[in-house]
């Protein structure tokens, strides 16, 4: 579930292995990239985390913050 901290969307997941949380991560970028509003992300082996901010808006919580977050759920 994403939790709105520090003036940011945060969320983190956790995959069966490396290749999984690749192919998120792949899934997300298509996405993100889409929608021209790109994450925070770090990864390590099976375990991401991805903070959403808008930088344009002065890195606070925007909708479309909101709307990318709902589309990663939907992955």
């Amino acid at each position: 579930m994403w939790q709105e901290k520090d003036n940011q969307l945060v969320r983190d997941f956790k995959f069966a292995d490396f290749n999984e949380a690749f192919g998120f991560m792949t899934r997300v970028a298509l996405i993100a990239e889409k929608m021209d509003h790109h994450p925070w992300w770090s990864n390590v082996y099976n375990e991401i985390t991805i903070k959403l901010s808008t930088h344009d808006a002065g890195n606070v919580v925007t909708d479309k913050d909101r709307k990318l977050a709902a589309a990663i759920d939907k992955i």
